[in-house]
């Protein structure tokens, strides 16, 4: 349900460009920096060291070129027309030089030869010349006759030579100003992530927005975790990339981006998080990608928006205020709380803590039974297997309460003269209420 319009939180806020709360610590904060993959505007902190071949660099020129910077392109460009220019103004030149054009005349004398090209008496005038013909300026004074053919053939090569530098500089200018990560400066990512209960569940949510309003077209997210781990043999694999349900009712990956969400992953077991408890959080060698992909509405360029969490950045034992109200008939969207988050009562435990606490067991699902999610789309073109049962006895149990024992079983219990086993929920509640001064609320 979406809160109507009401007084703002006291929560402060600090209005960065991501339009989140950048000043909200975390409990279990470390004062080492630790290095990322993708930093929070979403390039690649990667450095490239000791790369010998270069010059695969220029076999694809057209790609070196839109990636390079706006001030060597420009360099880069201004050069290439200069030199062709002056290149061409040698050529008209010693053209004009071997044909005897440069040689003084009377001009009350006899009219000499026809020359190459009209009005060149010196290098200044055969520079000029060569801009006019690259840049089909044409101002008339100076023209090539039919005196030589060579003179023909060099208009003819510099002609095609300006118009090619003429494609490639416009081709790049355009790329440049229509690249895919232009759209993603609208897109934005909360600067922290948290980790609140949903549906009796620990769950990682982050809360995503589009500034525009132009929409994002068959727009999907993908979450991996890259970790540092060891094998058995002792071998150290330093980016260990491992994929992330996300939770979506649709059982894909595909979003509507018609306003801000909070995308969400249930932490349960074949989870990467689901050992991850609120004391060791800050010493996990994690990071937690976040890609969104989409077709841009306006332009229809394939775009990509990416960012990253560390533990650093991730809020144990808080949720996401709700930034939505509905006023005059339509919903409103208020962009100053996007990053805002409140304290909620949660266990400091880790999901894995929880279920053992709880009764969960492992492979307490019976062999053989389907999962209701199967094989659900993992980005674009991969799939993986993920997602709860179908066992529909349990689909609406909460995740701490365990099987109810069978009716004859307990009879043969009290037979027996055993006595009758509690619930399990009521055991949960007594170990909950136990427990308070183990569990850490996140003011």
């Amino acid at each position: 349900m979406l809160a109507r319009k009401g007084p703002l939180l006291p929560d402060g806020f600090f209005l960065t460009r991501l339009a989140e709360n950048a000043k909200q610590p975390n409990q279990f904060k470390t004062n080492s920096q630790r290095a990322r993959f993708i930093t929070k505007n979403g390039s690649c902190n990667v450095a490239h060291k000791n790369i010998r071949e270069q010059g695969r660099f220029l076999q694809d020129v057209f790609t070196t070129m839109v990636d390079l910077k706006w001030h060597y392109s420009l360099l880069i460009f201004t050069s290439a027309f200069l030199c062709s220019w002056m290149l061409f103004a040698m050529m008209w030149w010693l053209m004009a030089f071997a044909h005897g054009d440069l040689e003084p005349r009377d001009p009350n004398g006899e009219p000499g030869p026809m020359p190459c090209v009209t009005a060149i008496n010196s290098f200044t005038s055969a520079f000029l010349f060569s801009i006019e013909v690259q840049v089909t300026i044409g101002f008339g004074g100076r023209m090539v006759t039919e005196e030589c053919p060579l003179a023909i053939m060099v208009l003819i090569v510099q002609n095609i030579l300006g118009l090619i530098v003429n494609a490639v500089m416009l081709g790049c200018v355009f790329m440049k100003t229509a690249q895919a990560n232009r759209r993603a400066e609208t897109l934005i990512f909360s600067r922290n992530a948290v980790i609140a209960p949903r549906q009796g569940r620990p769950t990682f949510m982050f809360r995503l927005g589009d500034l525009r309003k132009s929409m994002i077209i068959s727009a999907t997210i993908q979450l991996q975790v890259i970790r540092r781990t060891v094998t058995t043999e002792g071998e150290v694999i330093p980016v260990c990339q491992l994929d992330i349900q996300v939770e979506n009712p649709l059982r894909s990956n595909g979003i509507f981006l018609v306003s801000p969400l909070i995308i969400s992953h249930t932490i349960e077991r074949g989870s990467p998080l689901y050992e991850v408890s609120a004391h060791s959080l800050a010493t996990e060698d994690m990071e937690i990608i976040v890609i969104l992909e989409g077709v841009v509405e306006t332009t229809g360029i394939t775009m990509q928006a990416r960012t990253s969490y560390t533990p650093e950045e991730i809020l144990w034992g808080r949720r996401f205020v709700s930034i939505m109200t509905e006023e005059d008939g339509r919903y409103s969207v208020d962009y100053s709380k996007f990053g805002n988050t409140v304290p909620v009562r949660m266990p400091a435990l880790s999901a894995k803590e929880l279920d053992q606490i709880r009764g969960v067991q492992e492979g307490d699902v019976p062999e053989g039974q389907l999962q209701g999610w199967g094989l659900v789309r993992a980005g674009r073109g991969g799939f993986r297997r993920g997602g709860r049962t179908c066992d529909s006895s349990s689909a609406s149990r909460p995740w701490y309460a365990a099987q109810p024992e069978k009716e004859e079983h307990v009879k043969a219990k009290e037979k027996n003269g055993q006595k009758k086993t509690v619930q399990l929920e009521e055991i949960g509640r007594k170990i909950e209420v136990e427990g308070l001064g183990d569990f850490s609320d996140r003011e």
